[in-house]
């Protein structure tokens, strides 16, 4: 909720650059929180988790519930031709930078198809309130409202770069997903590159995910050290580690 504050802030006073920071880290803690409630992890019933999607859903836009469809079948179908969520894992850049605006639609068309009367239901109530929101911001024209539904609309666009192709890109059969050993990346994207641990036990709450790590690489060493990085890595001072891993 502060990142989303600060990005109507800061576009509501023109200041672009500053709020499309503040809409991306929006857009990726939201997307943290969107998965936790798909897995289940947030500590609330059946009921509390999908209102927790249907609410992401009004701020996000698209359908989380299309999602949520999506990416439990990503889990139970990696790597298969149902697994419609990871196939953008096996593209190129340029293949998945093409694919971006064509992802969320293929997402909510097979979720629909395939999900059945109830969840068909579900994404109802969040497409409609997309309407609504784009509705709210083009009755008023108010330019930080016009300017979240636009920045909502690119983030959706490049959601198949960013939540599916990096974690997943030029995996082999063998290998699951990537991960991070970066803590100081891990702070600063909330976890969320520890991708490999989570497709290992997806039960376990993002947050709780550096410790799921360290202890993976201290019972499987070699499966750590043969862990492909989202990212490169790169040095970094080791009293900002230490402030990242106790993080």
């Amino acid at each position: 909720m502060p990142w989303l504050a600060a990005s109507f802030l800061l576009a509501d006073r023109r200041l672009w650059p500053l709020a499309a920071i503040a809409s991306f880290m929006f857009f990726l803690t939201a997307l943290r929180l969107n998965h936790e409630a798909i897995h289940g992890n947030l500590g609330f019933r059946k009921s509390g988790h999908r209102l927790v999607l249907h609410g992401l859903s009004a701020l996000m836009l698209g359908s989380n519930t299309a999602v949520a469809f999506n990416h439990l079948r990503h889990h139970r179908h990696l790597g298969t031709t149902e697994d419609v969520e990871g196939a953008c894992g096996r593209m190129t850049l340029w293949q998945v930078l093409l694919e971006g605006p064509c992802f969320p639609l293929r997402m909510h068309m097979e979720a629909w198809r395939h999900g059945g009367a109830s969840l068909r239901r579900r994404m109802t109530i969040d497409l409609s309130s997309n309407v609504m929101l784009t509705g709210a911001a083009l009755a008023t024209m108010a330019p930080a409202l016009l300017y979240h539904v636009g920045a909502m609309i690119v983030a959706q666009c490049l959601t198949a770069l960013f939540a599916v192709w990096i974690t997943h890109r030029e995996c082999t059969d063998e290998e699951i997903a990537r991960t991070q050993s970066s803590a100081v990346v891990n702070f600063l994207t909330y976890n969320m590159f520890l991708h490999l641990e989570h497709h290992l036990f997806p039960a376990v709450p993002v947050r709780r995910l550096g410790i799921l790590a360290r202890r993976i690489a201290a019972a499987q060493p070699e499966l750590a050290s043969k862990a492909q990085q989202v990212l490169p890595p790169f040095r970094i001072p080791d009293a900002v580690a230490r402030i990242a891993r106790r993080a």
